[in-house]
């Protein structure tokens, strides 16, 4: 993959054409906002045109993935509100490529997935190039950019006594992982682990966090996940979420039909999406 841009993004344009490009001035959901069309994918990488167009819809940064890998129980605070004792390596679970949706779209929820549904505001970032046995020192290059995601979550499938503690069905349903509404470059987020992140549901505040509180670090967890294995370009991580999930609010926090969930991180943008049962 090759970079060549601030501020990806995937964009139906006046004409109803899907392009990819680099949005001139970053804001909430874009609309109306000019993009530089960008000719390419992200795999071979991307040329500038020159040429702008207006934005009339952001769609998922990416428009697939191999796999989606995910970071469990990745934050200090987090992990004290789970009373959950942080194993001596990353916890890692998958979510499946159709878990993905787009920064704005209505996430619809399965009939057994809708008692316990909660969020998880977190950051991502994805793989730039294919990778096995990344040495700590090289782990950011891998690196193609970063963004804003959702790890949506149905509880009632995540106790031990259900699952064996196996998370990954829980969070597999379709579109349980949007994300976006850009993918921003290493060149322009500079430090990960300084980035605030904010999560509201109904415009109340939920989350209010930094990614200075993870466990562990990007360049840990792309080593951990390259160990020994192939990690193919494209690969989307989420990174974890920080505390304030409604599962362990008093009374609970779980969302339910017509809440709207909005996760933002500084640098990364906001995106906002309604749930639909």
């Amino acid at each position: 993959m090759g970079a060549n841009f601030d501020v990806l993004v995937r964009f139906v344009n006046d004409e109803g054409k899907i392009q990819y490009g680099n949005l001139l001035e970053p804001m909430d959901d874009a609309i109306g906002s000019q993009a530089e069309v960008l000719t390419g994918n992200p795999i071979a990488g991307f040329q500038k045109t020159g040429k702008t167009q207006t934005i009339k819809k952001l769609l998922c940064p990416l428009p697939s993935t191999p796999i989606i890998q995910c970071i469990g129980v990745n934050y200090h605070k987090h992990a004290r509100e789970t009373n959950f004792q942080v194993p001596s390596q990353p916890v890692v679970f998958t979510k499946p490529a159709d878990s993905m949706a787009g920064p704005f779209d209505d996430i619809y929820v399965h009939p057994d997935a809708r008692d316990q549904l909660d969020y998880e505001g977190e950051l991502c970032f994805v793989f730039s190039k294919d990778c096995k046995d990344v040495a700590e020192e090289e782990a950011l290059s891998y690196v193609l950019g970063y963004a804003t995601g959702n790890d949506i979550s149905a509880r009632n499938y995540i106790p031990h006594e259900v699952s064996g503690f196996q998370m990954s069905y829980g969070k597999s349903f379709d579109a349980f992982a949007p994300w976006g509404p850009y993918l921003v470059s290493p060149a322009v987020v500079g430090d990960p682990h300084r980035l605030r992140l904010v999560t509201k549901v109904n415009g109340e505040i939920r989350q209010d966090s930094n990614t200075s509180d993870m466990i562990w670090s990007i360049k840990q967890i792309i080593v951990h996940l390259a160990r020994g294995r192939t990690v193919r370009a494209g690969t989307l991580v989420m990174t974890g979420t920080p505390s304030g999930v409604g599962w362990f609010m008093e009374p609970v926090g779980y969302v339910k039909d017509k809440d709207i969930i909005e996760v933002e991180i500084e640098k990364l943008g906001t995106m906002r999406n309604k749930i639909v049962f």
